[in-house]
């Protein structure tokens, strides 16, 4: 018996099946009915006896692995000539009448269930030893989509038998120690879904990079998935927050746009079944998925995370026909899933170097080499070990090659793309999506690849010195005060989450603002009114937003998003936008309202832009954003924090606004004490707010009457100052009087280990530090 339909295998069956197909068959009989009702297109397996069986029939078995014989991996000219020689002779040998004769009956069923005589199916490899908890196997042989009629089925069915013996999956079993004969290849013959008239992805129940287990993962592109895969396109990227996914709120806590300007389709005749295909300009601008398709994925995402009891990599598509999404196929995520959270190694650059280009980061590592530019396979053997591999895309075919790079950099893909995903799995830094590497980055040229800054990895020029920090978790002392962090960006958030920290005490919009918008916010509000050139500039930015002001909201409540649930359910403290006046003019559009000032530090900022008819309009927007992370995403952990709030009149006006938005009585309010009044009368604030944060840069600014901009009074600014001393003893007393906390964020306490005895001895409650300083506090002060 060579056939089994999924109906009949579970996951149980991989020595029958492989890992593939028990895992379709597992899925399609668990999880299409009940609540959970997941769609599966339906298939069947080719047993690996029928691969076992063929061999035998055709006499292959000796002369393949008398090749396979004392291979060495690292000769890739003849690893290449093993291989091509190999799968000639299966490719030339016949299948065994009574396999042919079982996979065209079981595929003549397969037709009538769906209403044809010929149905298009997806034939894939699914071999025995394949997505094993250490070992997945993924890529390492063929897929061929869009089959139809007996003659191509059944030569697609040995190609993938062939592609066993692929140059990647060879070097990959001789890597992992697996004996070529206990490897077995089934196939997957499964009713394709018309993704090409629609969209498809990949789909990751934990986040790729740091291996947060409370993220979902999704990318998405127009066409067949093999694109995303492969890294021919920069897909949408799509972040779920798994508690709210439970709880029933908004979990989409990022939605990223991908240029996807191609896709794979079906060919219509000739001899290829797919084909290139360029998507319209106007598609490009648009998200692949509605935001009620990427909570349907999620749901099912993690319907089959809790199946299995583990992360999962899976494959997902809409069918253009039916309007339906799909799960494809299930495999378990294979490298964060294994990682040792308990153990950090955190890279950190010394120095800087010239940005040649930059791109989406894959791991959070440093590597440097000289580059090798390689633009097409005949080039593979003449890479060194070391090297830094640079180059459009890679490919499968080009694994072997890819373990000896000690860091990889492509012009095209996405954070799901193959050199990602084998990246991953090598634990090497990689940056995808460059789109100029290979035109920026000479060959043979001295770099450095830096992925330790968060989600945007570098380029530079020459090899710039770093460090590497090993830290054990379970051997840091126990303090007297709590360790906060602060937090700007919120693609660094997942990574520094897994630091010993009670939370984020100080999370900047600033950053949020000037890297995810980049506009003026009263721009936005007025964009119907804005000169033609001004509006060009915006529309480019914002061109899938037809609601200008939308765009600031969501985004900035996706950034703020991100962070709130890195840390949740620790405390995230949010400050609302501090920008000076010649800060926000430098945002697109500002010019035109932003009034110069002399000294913007002691100007227009904090609260009293808030209340300012000229400027509510634009704190609204911010206001609406806090409202969607608390009400709409559910992120119950967030705090709100008033910066530069000078008197008691505006601590009241401030107040008013957030009670009109009911923020008052969602989230917990906390003051910027940076001012000398905020001390003087400290006894009055705290009756507006529940907590307080020492801003000891201003502060110390302020009593000293010193510009801290300025390098002519440098000398005089100190934060240690007696004066600036009794002050913080001083409202540090106020405020505990009243029982309510007080913290401090600012890099003072880990530069000075004095001053961090100090806020001991005043009994602070909480300390907010710079992640680079955080481990380096906790070893100073547990020796105080």
């Amino acid at each position: 018996m060579y056939i089994l339909w999924f109906k009949e295998i579970g996951i149980n069956d991989i020595p029958k099946v492989g890992g593939k197909n028990a895992s379709l068959g597992e899925m399609y009989q668990a999880l299409r009915s009940g609540k959970n009702k997941i769609n599966i297109p339906n298939g069947f397996a080719v047993t690996a006896d029928a691969y076992r069986d063929f061999l035998k029939s055709a006499n292959l078995e000796k002369p393949i692995y008398s090749l396979l014989k004392h291979l060495d991996t690292q000769d890739i000219k003849r690893l290449q000539t093993v291989g091509e020689e190999i799968r000639q002779m299966i490719l030339a040998a016949e299948l065994p009448k009574e396999i042919q004769t079982e996979i065209l009956a079981a595929y003549k069923k397969l037709s009538r269930e769906y209403g044809q005589k010929y149905s298009d199916v997806a034939v894939r490899s699914s071999a025995t030893a394949e997505d094993l908890p250490d070992a997945s196997f993924a890529g390492q042989q063929e897929s061929y989509l869009n089959i139809k009629g007996d003659y191509q089925l059944l030569n697609a069915v040995k190609h993938c038998i062939a592609s066993l013996f692929t140059d990647r999956a060879i070097s990959y079993r001789i890597d992992k120690g697996f004996k070529h004969a206990d490897v077995a290849l089934s196939v997957v013959v499964q009713k394709m879904i018309r993704s090409d008239l629609a969209s498809s992805g990949v789909m990751f129940t934990i986040d790729t990079e740091t291996g947060f287990s409370n993220g979902i993962l999704i990318n998405a592109a127009y066409g067949l998935g093999e694109y995303i895969v492969k890294g021919v396109v920069t897909p949408d990227e799509y972040l779920l927050f798994k508690p709210a996914l439970n709880k029933g709120d908004n979990p989409i806590i990022k939605k990223q746009l991908g240029s996807k300007e191609h896709k794979l389709i079906y060919a219509q005749g000739g001899n290829k079944s797919t084909l290139d295909a360029l998507v319209a300009v106007e598609d490009r601008h648009q998200y692949a998925l509605t935001d009620k398709e990427i909570i349907l994925l999620g749901a099912w995402g993690a319907a089959i995370e809790k199946y299995y009891k583990k992360p999962m990599d899976i494959e997902w598509a809409k069918d253009g026909v039916d309007g339906k999404l799909y799960i494809l196929q299930a495999r378990p995520e294979t490298v964060q899933s294994q990682e040792n959270n308990l153990r950090l190694e955190i890279y950190r650059l010394l120095g800087k170097g010239k940005t040649l280009c930059s791109g989406s980061s894959v791991g959070s590592k440093i590597a440097h080499g000289k580059a090798h530019l390689i633009k097409n396979v005949s080039e593979l053997k003449n890479f060194q070990p070391g090297e830094i591999l640079v180059t459009e895309m890679t490919d499968p075919d080009w694994e072997p090659v890819m373990k000896k790079a000690s860091a990889i950099v492509t012009n095209s893909g996405g954070r799901t793309c193959h050199a990602a995903i084998v990246s991953r799995e090598l634990g090497i830094p990689c940056v995808v999506g460059t789109k100029t590497a290979t035109k920026s980055i000479k060959h043979e040229q001295e770099i450095t690849v830096d992925c330790s800054q968060g989600e945007q990895a570098f380029v530079y020029s020459g090899f710039v010195k770093y460090k590497i920090e090993k830290v054990d978790l379970k051997k840091l002392p126990k303090l007297k005060t709590k360790l906060m962090l602060n937090i700007g960006e919120p693609e660094a958030a997942f990574k520094h989450s897994f630091l010993p920290s009670e939370g984020v005490g100080l999370a900047r919009l600033e950053f949020i603002i000037n890297n995810s918008i980049g506009i003026h916010p009263l721009a936005l509000l007025d964009f119907k009114k804005l000169d033609a050139d001004l509006q060009a500039k915006i529309e480019e930015k914002t061109a899938h937003y037809k609601d200008k002001k939308q765009f600031f909201i969501d985004n900035l409540a996706q950034g703020v998003a991100q962070i709130a649930a890195a840390f949740y359910p620790r405390q995230v403290i949010v400050r609302f936008s501090d920008f000076k006046t010649n800060e926000y003019a430098n945002l697109l559009g500002g010019q035109a309202y932003e009034p110069k000032e002399e000294n913007p530090m002691i100007g227009w900022r904090g609260a009293s832009r808030y209340y300012a008819k000229e400027f509510y309009p634009a704190f609204c927007l911010e206001l609406e954003a806090m409202r969607k992370v608390i009400y709409e995403l559910g992120l119950d952990n967030l705090a709100l924090m008033v910066p530069f709030c000078r008197t008691e009149g505006e601590a009241q006006q401030v107040m008013d606004i957030l009670k009109r938005y009911n923020l008052r009585s969602a989230a917990p309010i906390f003051m910027m004490c940076e001012i000398p009044s905020n001390v003087i009368l400290a006894d009055k604030f705290v009756k507006y707010f529940d907590g307080f944060s020492i801003g000891s840069n201003d502060l110390t600014q302020l009593v000293l009457g010193v510009d801290r901009d300025s390098a002519l009074v440098s000398a005089v600014y100190d934060e240690r100052n007696e004066a600036v001393l009794r002050l913080i003893e001083q409202f540090i007393k106020t405020v505990h009087k009243y029982k309510k906390k007080v913290g401090i964020c600012g890099q003072a306490p880990s530069d000075y280990p004095d001053f961090a005895k100090f806020l001991l001895k005043n009994k602070i409650d909480t300390i907010s530090l710079t992640p680079d300083s955080l481990l380096s506090t906790y070893t100073s002060l547990g020796k105080m």
